[in-house]
């Protein structure tokens, strides 16, 4: 059966966005940051998804809004 990692794009999403969230510090605004993760941030942690929609459960769809949600 083909089943499907999320923990590296999860990895990958986090490293971004805190080496994002580093650099611009508390400088931009809350309208900037949210940009820059939906165009930055969003894409590393939903590459491939489209293929393992058939194989991710239901707590690997939970993990992927908590890991998006608990930074908005």
């Amino acid at each position: 059966m083909f089943t499907c990692a999320i923990d590296n794009a999860k990895k990958s999403f986090y490293r971004l966005f805190n080496s994002i969230s580093g650099k611009i510090g508390r400088a931009a605004s809350e309208h900037v940051v949210v940009e820059l993760l939906k165009t930055k941030c969003l894409p590393v942690l939903l590459y491939g998804l489209e293929v393992c929609s058939l194989s991710i459960s239901k707590a690997q769809i939970r993990s992927l809004d908590y890991a998006v949600f608990f930074l908005l």
